[in-house]
């Protein structure tokens, strides 16, 4: 899901297009496997719609209705226990004249009788400008301390990835009964940027020793008596949840999962997903604990973040579902935004030669049904659909374990350059693990491929 502001700095950042003759159409024949497994049940807090904010008011709240003037903007599902928040919303100035910074706040509250103690395990939140501009990089970089990344999508899940926590967050929050605090009131601002646009994206993961509710909401800066801008107070955000309605402008309504239309559209995020991260091991099939590698020349692939209408023949649909969501916004959290993808890969080579292995994230061409194999585009399109951290981990073929991160950044229908690749011995096991965390600001699905090399 290429996003608005997105589109706006990729198309800044490059003027000229990549070649002048137009993609042409690739084909490999192979297989595309569902990933075993399936998501976890953590709650994720998905904020991501409306994508851009024009005018203040509500943007994702759990809380009751009871009470609140616009008892519709309100979801009614409580949070306990272990659950995830991610937030992506993008500033635009309505009128070249009004530069007002809008604030995005989180605010949780406690319902209880007793105090509510929540554990902020990890958290990120960047800008656009300046924190992490969509820079044009190349497609296959080495990332080792996390110093490269494209747009703030990229630079939030590289830094959850590796477990970091952005020290703007405190670590442990204590809420007395019947009490609210923030946990994220920060700035989009669109002052002395060219265009005056800018986005912000945010991941938590906490947990929490009784029920809370939360919300986002969106305000423009209040002003001081100097007439300065200056922070929203708590009073301020409450008041909002109180008497405000949805933020907009909102976005386009999706498309019914059972619309027989030949158009689709996925809709954007605004509810509560469930599903945090798919950790699997990928293996033959469930009686076996090892994964045979490809004849030569071969490839074999799973799908990463697969779809409604985009299953590439495997017919397995990885977004999460939502238990709660506004009737305007999506009905699945299509594209998996923050969900961890963590995958073993234990190798075998049955053969009685040596094999040399590599493994790729790819972004095929996006088709339902698998006819002969994957597609791809050659020369490759300008739209930019995939970047992001990877990480992988594997004993190299000395023995010594190897953990290296890539940035990719992977334009539609590009054909993906070898994360690791190992020279197995006849009859040797290797395993290869490798971890994203699906960033914003992509757009699936991917997949991870094993080919076996013609020539060792």
């Amino acid at each position: 899901m290429f996003t608005f502001l997105s589109a706006i700095f990729f198309l800044a950042s490059t003027p000229t297009p990549l070649s002048s003759s137009p993609p042409q159409e690739i084909l490999r024949s192979q297989t595309v496997r569902p990933l075993p497994g399936s998501l976890n049940e953590i709650p994720v807090f998905n904020s991501n719609s409306p994508e851009l904010v024009l005018e203040p008011g509500i943007l994702l709240s759990t809380f009751s209705p009871i009470g609140k003037t616009h008892s519709q903007a309100h979801l009614d599902f409580p949070f306990m226990g272990y659950f995830d928040i991610f937030a992506h919303h993008v500033a635009k100035a309505p009128t070249p004249e009004d530069l007002r910074t809008l604030y995005l706040g989180i605010i949780v509250y406690n319902p209880n009788n007793e105090p509510v103690k929540i554990d902020i395990f990890q958290a990120a939140s960047y800008l656009s400008q300046p924190d992490a501009p969509f820079l044009s990089l190349d497609s296959f970089l080495e990332n080792p301390e996390g110093e490269i990344y494209a747009g703030p999508g990229s630079r939030v899940m590289g830094e959850i990835l590796r477990g970091w926590h952005q020290l703007q967050f405190p670590f442990v929050m204590t809420i007395p009964p019947g009490e609210s605090q923030m946990l994220l009131n920060l700035p989009i601002p669109v002052k002395d940027f060219d265009p005056p646009i800018n986005g912000r994206s945010s991941y938590l993961r906490l947990w929490s020793s009784d029920r809370v509710y939360l919300a986002s909401l969106a305000m423009f800066a209040p002003q001081d008596e100097t007439g300065r801008e200056r922070l929203p107070m708590l009073s301020e955000w409450e008041a909002l949840l109180q008497e405000g309605n949805l933020a907009k402008p909102r976005d386009r309504a999706p498309t019914p999962p059972d619309s027989q239309a030949g158009s689709f559209l996925y809709g954007r995020v605004a509810g509560v997903a469930l599903g945090s991260q798919w950790e699997t091991t990928l293996t033959d099939n469930s009686n076996v604990n090892f994964l045979t590698i490809p004849d030569r020349g071969q490839f074999i692939s799973y799908g990463i973040s697969t779809l409604d209408r985009g299953t590439l023949g495997t017919e397995q649909i990885q977004s999460a579902p939502l238990v709660a969501r506004y009737p305007d916004t999506a009905y699945k959290a299509h594209g998996n935004y923050g969900v961890r993808y963590s995958l073993k890969l234990p190798l075998y080579n049955p053969t009685d030669g040596d094999r040399r292995v590599t493994i790729a994230l790819e972004t095929p061409i996006k088709q339902d049904e698998l006819s002969q194999g994957l597609r791809f585009f050659e020369p490759l399109p300008r739209n930019v659909f995939f970047r992001g951290t990877i990480e992988v981990e594997y004993p190299d073929d000395e023995g010594i374990l190897q953990t290296r991160y890539y940035h990719l950044v992977q334009r539609r229908g590009q054909r993906g350059e070898s994360l690791v690749t190992v020279n197995l011995k006849p009859r040797e096991r290797r395993s290869i693990h490798i971890e994203l965390l699906y960033p914003p600001d992509s757009t699936p699905p991917q997949v991870i491929t094993i080919h076996t090399l013609d020539t060792n």
